[in-house]
């Protein structure tokens, strides 16, 4: 057996905890008598282990980590801009206007990736291009500028 097929029985049903006696699990609905769980917010976070030295504060840090320093983009594709008038100057404003953009803050720029089709002609301002992308905008009779 692999877990690509595993199925679920798809016949359990919905356990209602703290329904009363004749439900078989009332009055303290599983949680046992007193103690940090039985609490309602109660529980630890995860990764505690009572007191004792964590497991991922007892292991060595070791090697380069490249998150603090790893360019973030936003990526859209070329089908995106589809939505836009023939002939329009397409920046990261505009597309934040459009709601193409859903972040408010454009971290290190946006790259324009060739994802779809372009068949309408624009000036796209982006940090970075696909090939593929830039051949695409290009082919539309468009231009891709790096800024």
């Amino acid at each position: 057996m692999k877990l690509n097929e595993l199925t679920s029985s798809g016949n359990a049903k919905a356990f209602r905890k703290g329904r009363g006696v004749g439900s078989g699990n009332g009055k303290t609905a599983g949680r046992g008598h007193k103690g940090q769980n039985s609490r309602s917010g109660g529980g630890v976070r995860p990764g505690f282990e009572g007191g004792q030295m964590p497991l991922y504060r007892r292991l060595p840090k070791r090697g380069f980590n490249n998150t603090r320093f790893a360019t973030d983009y936003i990526e859209i594709n070329v089908s995106d801009l589809e939505k836009f008038a023939d002939g329009t100057t397409v920046d990261s404003a505009v597309l934040a206007d459009s709601g193409i953009l859903s972040v408010s803050k454009v971290n290190d720029g946006i790259k324009v990736l060739g994802g779809g089709e372009l068949t309408k002609k624009l000036v796209v301002k982006a940090k970075k291009f696909s090939a593929s992308a830039k051949e695409k905008i290009e082919n539309a009779g468009g231009s891709a500028l790096e800024v």
